[in-house]
């Protein structure tokens, strides 16, 4: 069963990452959920597919209450990010959910209508947890063509979807990146196929560069922490991936 392990907070809002489900059938990929939460207003980012619904459900429940969630953060549109939006609509219809606005027209498949559709402008924009901005940070054409990161300047942590994703061997269950260097070979057959251009890789590098980062939190794999968060963006600015 997935566990949510507090991993950020500031003020009065908190992040939970919830990870690593010993249960999951060898034949899906392992994937991390996010929330923010503050009082009675949560953010849950990448909720994750349908069919691990029910151990992200029962893993937020032990650390808030699921009907604070009003709002869910895709950074893209895969299955393994945003296909359990249905369920989280079947519990409240009244979820809104935040995703590039290229992609309003598709996610709806998984679930959701007009009302509960928020597109978000290619540039990007800000999301508000509590009296807390949240910056949603433009990563075009990095696995998608309408993708987005979230930026918490209060607790320096960046949310950055499957960019730092890293396809890890069962038995490395650390929730942190321990062996940066052993760590790294695990990430980097994915970043050169999955990452679609070295020209969009620069712009997200000279973007996140500007910001003060000391958690980078990808989808798959293990947070990178400190000096380790540098490291990465130093290791991926030298990577050439994609086709250009």
């Amino acid at each position: 069963m997935k566990k949510a392990l507090l991993i950020a907070s500031a003020a009065e809002h908190r992040w939970f990452a919830v990870s690593r489900d010993p249960a999951r059938p060898n034949h899906l990929i392992d994937t991390n959920e996010y929330v923010v939460t503050t009082g009675a207003d949560s953010l849950l980012c990448d909720p994750g597919g349908s069919e691990v619904f029910p151990a992200v459900f029962a893993a937020l429940s032990e650390v808030i209450d699921p009907r604070t969630v009003q709002r869910i953060f895709s950074s893209h549109q895969d299955p393994d990010v945003i296909s359990s939006l249905g369920l989280w609509h079947d519990f409240n219809p009244q979820i809104k959910c935040h995703v590039s606005g290229l992609w309003g027209g598709f996610i709806p498949h998984f679930g959701g209508e007009d009302n509960t559709i928020v597109g978000i402008p290619d540039e990007g924009g800000t999301l508000m947890i509590g009296n807390a901005p949240l910056t949603i940070v433009p990563a075009h054409y990095l696995h998608s063509s309408g993708n987005f990161h979230l930026y918490d300047p209060a607790c320096k942590l960046l949310f950055s979807g499957d960019i730092g994703a890293a396809l890890l061997p069962d038995a490395d269950s650390s929730l942190y990146v321990e062996d940066f260097d052993r760590h790294i070979r695990f990430a980097e057959g994915f970043h050169r196929r999955w990452m679609g251009s070295n020209t969009a890789k620069k712009v997200w590098i000279d973007r996140v560069r500007q910001l003060d980062i000391e958690l980078l939190c990808p989808q798959h794999g293990a947070i990178y922490r400190g000096e380790d968060v540098k490291r990465f963006i130093d290791w991926f600015d030298a990577l050439k991936v994609g086709l250009d």
